[in-house]
């Protein structure tokens, strides 16, 4: 029985899973109310409001799973990245408790995660795979084959951190990428269009920092929903564009669509065109959880000096 914590960011979060890969509990403690205030994320609160919460939170997984902490046989957490105060948190607390339960700990890489939030999918792909992975730290371009290859990665900003300072530059609410899609529902993209991001281009890379600039230009010379609608297409286009031309220089079949971008209707809607299967996360599970913390524990197992496990704010993968 595996018991996943993740704390990486302003979420803190818990499951349970079976060793058949059954999910039987989720908790997810948001602390958006607290940040709300300051337009994102501070990592200082965050981080206090972690230690507030994830005993309480672990706690509330292990009953909503009907289980005790004496029928955990494995305990799971991220290590990274992420904000480090936030992890060390989780990290501290699963180190305390898999040393109280004699059980082993096993670390897990957020980006691992999100890829293996595939798996709670009603289908998971089976086989070699491509996965875009968009979220606001991180958008990348990844060949899953016996392993996790980084094809492409931003050469700077991130997907999910480009709608944020959109709904910003809009005057929007945080966060911004479900406020700035809700706006774009009633625009015209085509009213006021934006260029495409290393359109012409025909490798991989990603990059979203002229496109908030193009914006920052264009605000006020039209209507506000027709702004959003029109940055919302450009971000999905070149997301789409990129995905697209992975697939052709690496031959999959299969492309996967993680992250709290994921969630995106109409990112969901263009990839959907492309000439591959998509398989998406489901979208309980594209933000930050737990859940795809012990689905990719399932296949990873303890490092013989767990108890030395630090965390780490950047990963490999990213």
């Amino acid at each position: 029985m595996i018991l996943a914590i993740e704390t990486s960011c302003d979420e803190t979060c818990a499951a349970v899973m079976d060793d058949d890969g059954r999910l039987l509990s989720s908790v997810v403690a948001s602390q958006s109310a607290e940040h709300v205030a300051f337009g994102g994320v501070v990592p200082e609160i965050a981080s206090r409001r972690h230690l507030e919460l994830v005993d309480p939170t672990v706690r509330a997984a292990l009953a909503e799973a009907g289980i005790g902490f004496g029928d955990v046989t494995r305990v799971a957490v991220t290590a990274g990245p992420g904000l480090i105060g936030a992890l060390l948190v989780g990290v501290g607390y699963a180190k305390g408790l898999a040393a109280a339960l004699g059980v082993p700990l096993i670390p897990v890489d957020h980006l691992a995660g999100h890829v293996a939030s595939l798996q709670l999918a009603d289908h998971p792909p089976v086989g070699a795979h491509l996965v875009l992975l968009a979220s606001g730290g991180h958008t990348l371009l990844l060949d899953v084959d016996n392993g996790v290859t980084t094809l492409a990665r931003s050469l700077d900003d991130a997907a999910g951190e480009a709608f944020d300072k959109g709904a910003r530059l809009l005057g929007l609410g945080y966060p911004g990428g479900p406020a700035l899609a809700a706006l774009a529902a009633d625009g015209d993209p085509d009213a006021r269009p934006f260029t495409t991001p290393l359109a012409g281009r025909d490798d991989l890379a990603f990059s979203f920092s002229g496109l908030k600039t193009a914006l920052a230009t264009a605000v006020g010379t039209a209507e506000p929903a027709d702004l959003a609608a029109a940055y919302q297409e450009a971000i999905v286009r070149h997301l789409a564009d990129r995905a697209r031309l992975g697939l052709a220089a690496t031959g999959r079949t299969t492309l996967g669509l993680v992250g709290g971008v994921a969630a995106n209707e109409r990112l969901r809607a263009a990839l959907a065109d492309l000439p591959a299967e998509l398989v998406l996360a489901p979208l309980a599970y594209c933000g930050d959880n737990a859940a795809m913390i012990a689905a990719a524990a399932r296949t990873a197992s303890a490092p013989d000096d767990w108890l030395a496990l630090d965390a780490y704010a950047r990963s490999p993968l990213g």
